[in-house]
C-alpha cells in the first residue's frame, strides 16, 4: 500500500526545514482528537516556521483519532499542511489490531510511520528511560541489533508504512556493537530501498541518553548511496518539542549533502528542497 517513491521536481523553500513527521498529539495515552488537543500543535508550528506537520499518535491509542476533527482544524488553519498519521509499531498486545484499524482507515491517512519498540519483553518498550536499558544486561548486543533490524524488515514488509521511524532506536541506552552497524543494518535499508520507503533523520536521539541523531551518520550515509529519501522529525510529545534542535539538524543535512526531504499526502510522495 505504500507510495511510488519515485522522484519528482523538488520544489525550492526558503532553505529551513520546514516538516515535521513525528507528533504524539496524545502523549501515551487516549486523549479524544479536539480543536482544544491540536489546536496549540499548529499554533506552535506556525511560530517556529513549520508549513507541515504530521500527527502520528501510537496505532495503540487510534480510539482518539478523529479524521473529521483532523478537517476542522485543516479548515481553520490553511496556511499549514496538517497531514493525518499513524505510528505503526510492533507491539505484540496492539499491533494485530493496530494494522487493521490502519487497513481500515488506509484512505484517509497521508501518512503511516513504522517503529520497532519491543523486543523480547512484551510488556516492556525497549526504549522505556531508564528501565528499558535492563533489556540489555549481559546479552550479545551485536545479536541484539540484528534481532531489531530484522523486526524492522517485517515491520516494512506489511506493506502498511510509508516511512521507517527512529531506524536505529536500539541504540537509544549507548549500547554499540562490536561490528560495524553499517553491516548489521546493510540488508535492511537495502530492503527498505526496495520498498521506495522513506526514512526519518530524528532530533529525538539527542534528548535520549545516546544523545545523538537517528539515525547514525554511517546510516544516513548508507541510507544516501542506496537513494532513500528522509523526512525530518521531533518525534514531539508536547507541542513545545515540535521542531526541536531543528538548527542542529539543518546543519547536519548540510554535511551530508541532502537538500531535499520528502513529505506526503495520501500516502503520495514529494520531495521538497531546503
Amino acid at each position: 500500500m505504500s507510495g511510488d517513491m519515485s522522484r519528482d521536481r523538488p520544489i525550492a523553500t526558503n532553505h529551513q526545514l520546514f516538516s515535521d513527521y513525528h507528533t504524539h498529539p496524545q502523549g501515551h495515552r487516549v486523549q479524544r482528537y479536539t480543536r482544544e488537543l491540536l489546536q496549540p500543535w499548529v499554533d506552535c508550528a506556525r511560530a517556529r516556521g513549520l508549513r507541515d506537520i504530521a500527527f502520528t499518535d501510537h496505532d495503540r491509542y487510534c480510539e482518539g483519532v478523529d479524521f473529521d476533527e483532523i478537517n476542522r482544524v485543516r479548515d481553520a488553519n490553511r496556511d499549514v499542511k496538517i497531514r493525518a498519521g499513524i505510528e505503526l509499531d510492533n507491539d505484540p498486545t496492539h499491533s494485530e489490531a493496530g494494522r487493521r484499524w490502519v487497513e481500515e482507515h488506509w484512505d484517509k491517512l497521508d501518512f503511516v510511520l513504522g517503529s520497532v519498540h519491543f523486543l523480547d519483553r512484551v510488556d516492556q518498550m525497549f526504549d522505556s528511560v531508564p528501565d528499558g536499558a535492563e533489556q540489555f544486561a549481559g546479552r550479545d548486543i551485536d545479536r541484539v541489533y540484528e534481532d531489531y533490524f530484522r523486526r524492522v524488515r517485517e515491520l516494512a514488509d506489511t506493506g502498511l508504512v510509508d516511512c521507517l521511524a527512529h531506524l536505529d532506536l536500539v541504540k537509544i541506552h549507548g549500547h554499540r556493537p562490536l561490528t560495524d552497524v553499517r553491516a548489521l543494518a546493510r540488508e535492511t535499508l537495502e530492503f527498505i530501498a526496495s520498498l521506495g520507503l522513506a526514512v526519518e533523520l530524528s532530533t529525538a536521539g539527542w534528548r535520549k541518553p545516546v544523545n545523538e541523531l537517528y539515525p547514525s551518520e554511517k546510516l544516513v550515509e548508507l541510507s544516501i548511496d542506496r537513494g532513500i529519501r528522509f523526512t525530518t522529525a521531533s518525534d514531539a510529545h508536547s507541542h513545545v518539542q515540535l521542531g526541536e534542535n531543528y538548527d542542529r539538524l539543518r546543519e547536519e543535512m548540510r554535511g551530508f549533502g541532502v537538500t531535499e526531504v520528502v513529505v506526503f499526502e495520501s500516502h503520495k510522495p514529494q520531495s521538497r528542497a531546503i
